[in-house]
């Protein structure tokens, strides 16, 4: 009885630790988490939730990061496919459908995704109000915020779920205005990876249809 009435205590104490940091705070030591790596590599679980399927759609793989401006996610399952980010130019490779297409697009397409976290295209405070979220999570030692954008977008507002030891994401939840929601699960992270330049490159098979920014299409 009496361990287990100190291991609820300590829950307590960890729980007031985390809290003790407002909400804002969280955001910023988030950002500067992320500026302060060089690289990053994780695994991670992206799910879409819709009204009209009655389960979330599942894709998993590896994400690896570059600092500055070096992204690239590696989806593995159900479906191989590549999304590349260098310097402003995205490529998206669809093993399946043997189909390469580039574009480019500026910060301000991407600020408030995923992918403007990771990047730190624009801080938290200019693109959002912050405030203190509570959802459910089976992760300990993590805090939670609710960002909601200052300038309507895409999302309606999103839900982050930080660790408070590295100050790293674990979570995020992006809410659309129609009631969709995609989710995006980190775990496995590890920071500043020897990342070899390959990483970075992306190679496709012969016969691979590619499709540039201008819409012109190669073979």
């Amino acid at each position: 009885m009496m361990r287990r009435s100190a291991l609820f205590i300590g829950m307590l104490i960890l729980a007031g630790s985390a809290l003790a940091v407002t909400p804002e705070e969280a955001a910023v030591n988030l950002e500067k988490a992320l500026r302060g790596l060089r690289s990053l590599q994780a695994r991670f679980e992206q799910l879409y939730f819709s009204a009209s399927i009655p389960e979330p759609l599942r894709e998993r793989g590896q994400l690896f990061l570059q600092r500055p401006d070096l992204m690239r996610w590696q989806y593995e399952n159900p479906q191989e496919k590549v999304f590349l980010y260098t310097g402003g130019i995205v490529q998206m490779y669809l093993a399946e459908d043997k189909q390469l297409t580039r574009s480019r697009i500026p910060p301000e397409a991407y600020e408030s995704d995923i992918l403007g976290i990771f990047l730190g295209a624009k801080s938290f405070r200019d693109l959002y109000v912050i405030e203190d979220a509570r959802f459910p999570t089976d992760t300990a030692r993590v805090r939670q915020v609710k960002l909601t954008p200052r300038e309507e977008g895409d999302y309606s507002y999103l839900l982050l779920e930080i660790d408070d030891r590295t100050w790293l994401l674990r979570r995020a939840i992006f809410y659309e205005w129609a009631g969709n929601r995609r989710e995006f699960q980190f775990s496995q992270v590890k920071r500043n990876p020897v990342l070899p330049p390959k990483t970075f490159e992306l190679k496709v098979p012969p016969g691979t249809e590619v499709i540039d920014e201008t819409g012109a299409i190669k073979r």
